[in-house]
């Protein structure tokens, strides 16, 4: 149960501390008081969306703490265990919006995160919010409510989870068929032109290297004649220059004899004939390796167009070619690849659709069982709700596919939760034809309805706490009465949280409180007072009566009261 509430800095509210009791504990108050406030700040812990609006007017942040006490709840320890939060029957949760956007959420004095919080909720709290009935007329939560009444909630999941598992490989498949469409649509081409890259085989550098010998062909009786003129000058003619040089350097030599300052330049003279008589070796050496050869300059020639003829079609460089001859070539890798991976795929997507039938063909099963009792005990609460001759039906749109009937059939109606769609039908008098709830309740008898499917689920809920915020919308006088009289019937195994504005269920609580809204020093601030006996009977009295009390109203009240001597 909801044991503690504060809340602050929280819209019109500046600081707020609520006791709540066990049993049923109501709410009343003037329009406008702030009464769905708190069941703002209930939802804020519980995980629901949060706004910098929310934020009292000139403060930074709000904040919103719940204490918890649970005597027994054995999937809440579950996930708390999960998220390494300790837990002994209470639990704490604050959150705190900041102005700027930021959540923190702490549970039980630990740092967790809103989708922690989330988990948690639903077996912690269950609000049933001012249009919470208007669900009612949403038939896509027909199913919903339906399952949970027939404790199908984690087969439905289950199944959820493997269908969203399904929707994913289908789509897979579908990328990987567009890609292999796409692989076979340009795989003539991209055959023709790797065959055309390999029939070249080009290697990194070598144009560059076929540039250089064509060059040297082209020009190899120059390269010989260069050679051999300058070999004739420097070594073989009578006149070349290592004649004349050695005829200085005797010269030299004597002069050395007789002045030894000329020993330097003798050693220089007799260096520089030694390096010329090498490079005219050299010189002579290189015009014998000289290649002259038309045929090979043919072939070098033909080789490099061909390499050119590559570079002009695949981008301009040597590069360039063998990346487009790699990347043409993983073509055909990636469509075998792409070609093993839809097999698997489509194995896949076989194995999923067998289970998924299989599951399907379950939940129908067993959906149509609970639908039985469902009906029942529907028209069971709606009677104690002075509706009584109203009968209610939830009707299934599909027959449940047989496995025998094909495959393909089955899965042409296969959807989320399985193959189900069902209406919620009534007939609220004798002799009527059932019809859509949509089209023939009013807001009354779906307020009825749902306080119905409320309790009824609320029964073999894990769920300890439910609020109702202004379940009494539409009714009035003696079904006000019995409605009271419902949640306090309900309060037995749940505490029970309803903001009314009737007295005919406020006088059912076991606790009372007043919600106000009062200006002080130009701020507004709402409060919440929980009422002695007296202050209840003032209370009531208004809620009979309107802004002036009568003594009538008053004495009224007391009676109401008086009926529920246990609340007072």
């Amino acid at each position: 149960m909801l044991a503690k509430l504060k809340i602050h800095n929280f819209a019109i509210i500046d600081n707020l501390s609520l006791a709540l009791k066990n049993g049923l504990n109501t709410l009343s108050g003037e329009t406008g008081a702030g009464k769905s406030i708190i069941i703002n700040a209930i939802n804020l812990i519980l995980g629901a969306r949060s706004s910098a609006e929310m934020i009292r007017t000139d403060c930074n942040a709000a904040s919103v703490e719940g204490h918890f006490l649970f005597p027994g709840n054995a999937e809440l320890a579950r996930l708390l265990a999960e998220q390494n939060i300790p837990f002994e029957r209470e639990l704490s949760i604050k959150r705190t919006i900041f102005r700027e956007g930021r959540n923190t959420v702490h549970i039980n004095g630990s740092p967790s995160t809103l989708q922690n919080l989330s988990r948690l909720a639903p077996y912690m709290v269950s609000v049933s919010g001012q249009h919470s009935h208007q669900d009612l007329l949403k038939p896509d939560h027909y199913l919903y409510l339906l399952d949970t009444f027939s404790g199908l909630e984690e087969d439905r999941d289950r199944f959820s989870g493997e269908f969203e598992r399904y929707q994913q490989v289908k789509t897979r498949i579908r990328d990987c068929e567009k890609r292999i469409e796409d692989y076979q649509k340009h795989r003539e081409l991209s055959a023709f032109q790797l065959q055309e890259i390999e029939d070249v085989d080009p290697k990194p550098r070598e144009d560059d290297l076929l540039n250089e010998e064509k060059v040297r062909l082209q020009h190899a009786y120059d390269l010989v004649e260069i050679a051999r003129t300058a070999y004739e000058t420097l070594y073989e003619r009578n006149d070349a220059v290592l004649s004349i040089l050695s005829r200085c350097g005797k010269h030299i030599a004597k002069g050395a004899q007789l002045d030894k300052r000329l020993l330097p330049i003798s050693d220089a003279l007799s260096e520089i004939e030694a390096n010329i008589e090498d490079v005219s070796f050299a010189l002579r050496d290189f015009q014998e390796t000289v290649v002259i050869d038309p045929k090979r300059l043919a072939a070098v020639s033909d080789r490099i167009e061909a390499l050119n003829r590559l570079k002009r079609k695949y981008g301009g460089t040597i590069e360039r070619v063998l990346q487009s001859r790699e990347k043409l070539a993983s073509r055909f890798d990636n469509l075998a690849g792409e070609k093993e991976t839809l097999a698997k795929l489509l194995k896949q997507r076989t194995t999923l659709e067998a289970q998924l039938i299989k599951q399907a063909e379950h939940l129908s099963l067993e959906r149509r069982a609970g639908a039985k009792g469902f009906k029942a005990a529907i028209e069971t609460e709606l009677r104690r709700l002075h509706m009584k001759d109203t009968r209610f039906e939830a009707i299934f749109e599909e027959d449940v596919p047989k496995s025998g009937d094909g495959k393909g059939n089955s899965l042409n109606i296969l959807r989320p939760h399985g193959f189900d769609q069902v209406s919620f039908m009534l007939s609220t008098n004798p002799g009527e034809a059932l019809k859509p709830i949509s089209t023939i309740v009013s807001g009354g008898e779906l307020s009825r309805i749902m306080l119905s499917i409320k309790t009824i689920l609320a029964k073999n809920a894990d769920v300890e706490t439910i609020v109702f915020d202004e379940v009494d919308a539409g009714i009035s006088g003696a079904t006000a009465e019995v409605v009271g009289e419902k949640l306090s019937s309900l309060a037995s195994y749940h505490q029970i949280l309803c903001i009314t504005h009737l007295p005919q269920i406020a006088c059912q609580g076991h606790s009372h409180f007043l919600v106000k809204k009062e200006i002080a020093n130009n701020r507004t601030r709402t409060t919440v007072t929980e009422l002695t006996p007296e202050g209840r009977v003032s209370e009531i009295a208004r809620l009979l009566g309107g802004r002036k009390t009568t003594l009538h109203a008053t004495a009224h009240a007391k009676a109401m009261l008086g009926e529920n001597a246990s609340s007072v």
